[in-house]
Protein backbone atom coordinates (compact mmCIF):
# COMPACT_ATOMS: atom_id res chain seq x y z
CA UNK A 1 0.00 0.00 0.00
CA UNK A 2 1.42 3.78 -0.91
CA UNK A 3 1.24 6.65 1.13
CA UNK A 4 -0.86 7.74 -1.13
CA UNK A 5 -3.96 5.25 0.30
CA UNK A 6 -3.42 7.17 3.40
CA UNK A 7 -6.66 9.05 2.76
CA UNK A 8 -10.17 9.07 3.32
CA UNK A 9 -10.59 7.40 -0.15
CA UNK A 10 -8.17 4.89 0.57
CA UNK A 11 -9.95 3.60 4.16
CA UNK A 12 -13.34 4.01 2.12
CA UNK A 13 -11.92 1.79 -0.49
CA UNK A 14 -9.75 -0.51 1.78
CA UNK A 15 -13.06 -0.80 4.36
CA UNK A 16 -15.62 -0.91 1.65
CA UNK A 17 -12.80 -4.44 0.48
CA UNK A 18 -13.51 -5.82 3.81
CA UNK A 19 -17.45 -5.55 3.90
CA UNK A 20 -17.92 -6.93 0.56
CA UNK A 21 -15.24 -9.92 1.48
CA UNK A 22 -17.32 -10.52 4.80
CA UNK A 23 -20.87 -9.91 2.29
CA UNK A 24 -19.54 -12.37 -0.07
CA UNK A 25 -18.54 -15.78 2.61
CA UNK A 26 -21.87 -15.27 3.82
CA UNK A 27 -23.71 -15.94 0.72
CA UNK A 28 -23.56 -19.40 1.51
CA UNK A 29 -25.63 -18.82 4.85
CA UNK A 30 -28.57 -21.03 3.52
CA UNK A 31 -26.02 -23.85 3.66
CA UNK A 32 -25.16 -25.64 7.23
CA UNK A 33 -21.80 -24.57 6.72
CA UNK A 34 -22.24 -20.16 6.50
CA UNK A 35 -21.05 -19.27 9.89
CA UNK A 36 -23.37 -16.23 9.65
CA UNK A 37 -25.74 -18.85 9.60
CA UNK A 38 -24.29 -20.94 12.04
CA UNK A 39 -24.45 -17.82 14.30
CA UNK A 40 -28.01 -17.01 13.36
CA UNK A 41 -29.28 -20.25 14.36
CA UNK A 42 -27.46 -19.92 18.27
CA UNK A 43 -29.44 -16.40 18.69
CA UNK A 44 -32.48 -17.82 17.16
CA UNK A 45 -32.53 -20.53 18.89
CA UNK A 46 -31.82 -18.96 22.07
CA UNK A 47 -35.06 -16.24 21.50
CA UNK A 48 -37.21 -19.18 21.03
CA UNK A 49 -36.22 -21.15 24.43
CA UNK A 50 -36.79 -18.32 26.28
CA UNK A 51 -33.27 -17.43 26.64
CA UNK A 52 -31.17 -14.41 26.62
CA UNK A 53 -28.18 -12.94 24.72
CA UNK A 54 -25.40 -12.17 26.91
CA UNK A 55 -23.04 -10.00 25.04
CA UNK A 56 -19.50 -8.95 26.07
CA UNK A 57 -16.33 -7.60 25.18
CA UNK A 58 -13.69 -4.70 27.03
CA UNK A 59 -12.30 -1.59 25.46
CA UNK A 60 -13.71 -0.52 21.69
CA UNK A 61 -15.43 -4.34 21.52
CA UNK A 62 -18.04 -2.23 23.72
CA UNK A 63 -18.98 -0.59 20.55
CA UNK A 64 -20.37 -4.05 19.40
CA UNK A 65 -21.81 -4.82 22.77
CA UNK A 66 -23.86 -1.68 22.40
CA UNK A 67 -24.91 -2.57 18.61
CA UNK A 68 -26.27 -6.06 20.00
CA UNK A 69 -27.75 -5.12 23.46
CA UNK A 70 -30.52 -2.86 23.79
CA UNK A 71 -30.72 -0.77 20.60
CA UNK A 72 -33.78 0.36 18.04
CA UNK A 73 -34.16 -2.34 15.80
CA UNK A 74 -32.86 -5.33 18.21
CA UNK A 75 -33.56 -8.03 19.95
CA UNK A 76 -35.07 -6.81 23.35
CA UNK A 77 -34.02 -10.26 25.34
CA UNK A 78 -30.63 -9.30 24.85
CA UNK A 79 -27.98 -8.07 27.90
CA UNK A 80 -25.06 -6.02 28.02
CA UNK A 81 -22.24 -7.79 30.33
CA UNK A 82 -19.28 -5.27 31.44
CA UNK A 83 -16.33 -5.07 33.99
CA UNK A 84 -18.41 -2.03 34.97
CA UNK A 85 -20.17 -4.27 36.28
CA UNK A 86 -18.11 -4.86 39.20
CA UNK A 87 -19.33 -0.79 40.51
CA UNK A 88 -22.89 -1.24 39.31
CA UNK A 89 -24.29 -4.14 40.35
CA UNK A 90 -20.89 -6.08 42.56
CA UNK A 91 -20.44 -3.50 45.31
CA UNK A 92 -17.06 -2.55 44.54
CA UNK A 93 -15.35 1.22 44.83
CA UNK A 94 -15.35 2.69 41.61
CA UNK A 95 -11.77 3.27 41.77
CA UNK A 96 -11.45 -0.32 40.80
CA UNK A 97 -11.81 0.57 37.25
CA UNK A 98 -8.97 2.89 37.06
CA UNK A 99 -6.76 -0.15 36.63
CA UNK A 100 -6.06 -0.23 32.89
CA UNK A 101 -5.15 -4.04 33.41
CA UNK A 102 -7.93 -4.72 35.36
CA UNK A 103 -9.30 -6.83 31.87
CA UNK A 104 -6.18 -9.17 32.48
CA UNK A 105 -6.66 -10.02 35.99
CA UNK A 106 -8.08 -13.67 37.24
CA UNK A 107 -11.40 -14.18 38.53
CA UNK A 108 -12.75 -10.66 37.30
CA UNK A 109 -14.72 -12.75 34.51
CA UNK A 110 -16.22 -14.81 37.07
CA UNK A 111 -17.82 -12.54 38.79
CA UNK A 112 -19.35 -10.75 35.84
CA UNK A 113 -21.08 -14.01 34.86
CA UNK A 114 -22.35 -14.43 38.73
CA UNK A 115 -23.40 -11.40 38.61
CA UNK A 116 -25.77 -11.63 35.90
CA UNK A 117 -27.22 -14.67 36.93
CA UNK A 118 -27.49 -16.43 33.46
CA UNK A 119 -29.73 -19.20 33.05
CA UNK A 120 -28.84 -22.35 30.77
CA UNK A 121 -30.97 -21.20 27.89
CA UNK A 122 -28.91 -17.58 27.61
CA UNK A 123 -26.08 -17.60 24.46
CA UNK A 124 -22.81 -15.60 25.27
CA UNK A 125 -21.72 -13.60 22.34
CA UNK A 126 -18.03 -12.16 23.48
CA UNK A 127 -16.18 -9.67 21.43
CA UNK A 128 -12.63 -9.14 21.14
CA UNK A 129 -10.63 -8.55 17.95
CA UNK A 130 -7.66 -10.17 19.31
CA UNK A 131 -9.15 -12.68 21.07
CA UNK A 132 -6.64 -13.28 23.94
CA UNK A 133 -6.83 -10.85 26.65
CA UNK A 134 -7.73 -13.45 29.83
CA UNK A 135 -11.36 -11.71 31.22
CA UNK A 136 -12.29 -12.76 27.55
CA UNK A 137 -11.21 -16.50 27.34
CA UNK A 138 -12.21 -16.64 31.53
CA UNK A 139 -15.66 -15.64 30.16
CA UNK A 140 -15.74 -17.90 27.01
CA UNK A 141 -14.30 -21.03 29.52
CA UNK A 142 -16.95 -19.71 32.47
CA UNK A 143 -19.79 -19.82 30.10
CA UNK A 144 -18.96 -23.24 28.20
CA UNK A 145 -18.64 -24.78 31.99
CA UNK A 146 -22.02 -23.74 32.71
CA UNK A 147 -23.66 -25.34 29.83
CA UNK A 148 -24.12 -22.18 27.13
CA UNK A 149 -23.17 -21.99 23.91
CA UNK A 150 -21.17 -19.45 22.66
CA UNK A 151 -20.63 -17.06 19.58
CA UNK A 152 -17.38 -15.00 19.39
CA UNK A 153 -16.62 -12.22 16.93
CA UNK A 154 -12.67 -11.61 16.68
CA UNK A 155 -9.91 -11.33 14.00
CA UNK A 156 -8.56 -14.50 13.17
CA UNK A 157 -5.70 -12.74 11.67
CA UNK A 158 -4.41 -11.23 14.92
CA UNK A 159 -5.29 -14.54 17.47
CA UNK A 160 -3.47 -16.92 14.87
CA UNK A 161 -0.73 -14.18 15.40
CA UNK A 162 0.16 -13.56 18.79
CA UNK A 163 0.66 -16.35 21.79
CA UNK A 164 -2.20 -17.00 23.72
CA UNK A 165 -1.72 -15.36 27.50
CA UNK A 166 -4.39 -16.68 29.71
CA UNK A 167 -2.64 -19.86 31.69
CA UNK A 168 -5.28 -23.01 29.82
CA UNK A 169 -3.30 -21.90 26.27
CA UNK A 170 -6.08 -21.21 24.70
CA UNK A 171 -8.07 -18.09 23.05
CA UNK A 172 -11.82 -17.03 22.31
CA UNK A 173 -11.66 -18.97 19.08
CA UNK A 174 -10.42 -22.24 20.48
CA UNK A 175 -13.64 -22.03 22.39
CA UNK A 176 -16.40 -20.81 20.69
CA UNK A 177 -19.25 -23.05 18.91
CA UNK A 178 -19.13 -20.37 16.29
CA UNK A 179 -16.80 -17.59 15.06
CA UNK A 180 -17.34 -14.90 13.25
CA UNK A 181 -14.10 -13.28 11.32
CA UNK A 182 -14.07 -9.51 11.19
CA UNK A 183 -11.76 -9.35 8.62
CA UNK A 184 -9.37 -6.79 10.80
CA UNK A 185 -5.22 -7.05 10.32
CA UNK A 186 -3.22 -8.11 13.30
CA UNK A 187 -3.08 -4.84 15.19
CA UNK A 188 -6.92 -3.72 13.69
CA UNK A 189 -5.33 -0.57 12.24
CA UNK A 190 -5.81 -1.19 8.06
CA UNK A 191 -3.87 1.80 6.13
CA UNK A 192 0.11 1.02 6.77
CA UNK A 193 2.00 4.20 7.40
CA UNK A 194 5.70 4.90 5.61
CA UNK A 195 8.27 4.06 8.11
CA UNK A 196 6.37 1.45 10.02
CA UNK A 197 2.68 1.55 11.69
CA UNK A 198 -0.70 1.61 10.14
CA UNK A 199 -3.62 4.12 10.83
CA UNK A 200 -7.98 3.28 10.68
CA UNK A 201 -8.99 0.62 12.95
CA UNK A 202 -11.06 -1.56 10.82
CA UNK A 203 -12.44 -4.19 13.67
CA UNK A 204 -15.76 -1.58 14.77
CA UNK A 205 -16.96 -1.29 11.07
CA UNK A 206 -16.21 -4.88 10.26
CA UNK A 207 -18.08 -5.85 13.25
CA UNK A 208 -21.24 -4.37 13.10
CA UNK A 209 -21.89 -5.64 9.94
CA UNK A 210 -21.42 -9.32 11.05
CA UNK A 211 -23.90 -8.43 14.32
CA UNK A 212 -26.33 -6.90 11.71
CA UNK A 213 -26.05 -9.49 9.52
CA UNK A 214 -26.62 -12.21 12.02
CA UNK A 215 -29.76 -10.68 13.58
CA UNK A 216 -30.92 -10.30 10.62
CA UNK A 217 -30.34 -14.08 9.85
CA UNK A 218 -31.87 -14.78 12.87
CA UNK A 219 -34.76 -12.68 12.61
CA UNK A 220 -35.38 -14.51 9.12
CA UNK A 221 -35.32 -18.26 10.64
CA UNK A 222 -37.68 -16.68 13.36
CA UNK A 223 -40.14 -15.31 10.90
CA UNK A 224 -39.83 -19.31 8.92
CA UNK A 225 -41.00 -20.80 12.54
CA UNK A 226 -43.49 -18.67 12.96
CA UNK A 227 -42.52 -16.30 15.51
CA UNK A 228 -42.18 -12.39 15.50
CA UNK A 229 -39.18 -11.40 16.79
CA UNK A 230 -39.30 -8.97 19.87
CA UNK A 231 -37.71 -6.23 18.29
CA UNK A 232 -36.87 -2.66 19.82
CA UNK A 233 -38.76 0.41 18.28
CA UNK A 234 -36.60 4.06 18.57
CA UNK A 235 -37.49 5.74 21.65
CA UNK A 236 -37.84 8.49 19.78
CA UNK A 237 -40.66 7.72 17.98
CA UNK A 238 -44.54 7.77 19.13
CA UNK A 239 -45.17 5.02 21.48
CA UNK A 240 -41.75 3.63 20.96
CA UNK A 241 -40.82 3.79 24.44
CA UNK A 242 -43.75 2.26 26.14
CA UNK A 243 -44.03 -0.52 23.60
CA UNK A 244 -40.44 -1.26 24.63
CA UNK A 245 -41.35 -1.32 28.06
CA UNK A 246 -44.63 -3.80 27.78
CA UNK A 247 -41.80 -6.29 25.50
CA UNK A 248 -38.81 -5.70 28.37
CA UNK A 249 -41.24 -7.26 30.87
CA UNK A 250 -41.26 -10.68 29.23
CA UNK A 251 -37.52 -10.98 30.76
CA UNK A 252 -37.96 -9.02 33.72
CA UNK A 253 -34.90 -8.82 36.13
CA UNK A 254 -32.62 -10.90 33.51
CA UNK A 255 -31.92 -7.32 31.31
CA UNK A 256 -30.57 -4.78 32.66
CA UNK A 257 -31.34 -1.12 30.70
CA UNK A 258 -29.01 1.58 32.36
CA UNK A 259 -27.96 5.05 30.47
CA UNK A 260 -24.75 4.13 28.70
Amino acid sequence: MSVDSVNASGFAREGLDALNRIAASAESAESAEGEVRRAAELIAHCVRTDGVVQAFGTGHSQALVLELAGRAGGLVPTNRLSIADLVLYGGDDPSVLDDPLLERKPGVAERIYDLAEPRPEDLFVIISNSGVNSVIVEMALRAKERGHRVLAITSLSHTRAVPASHPSGRKLADIADVVLDNAAPRGDALLELPGGGSVCALSTLTGVMLVQMAVAEAASLLLAAGVRPPVYVSANVPGGFEGNLDLERRYAGRIRRTAS
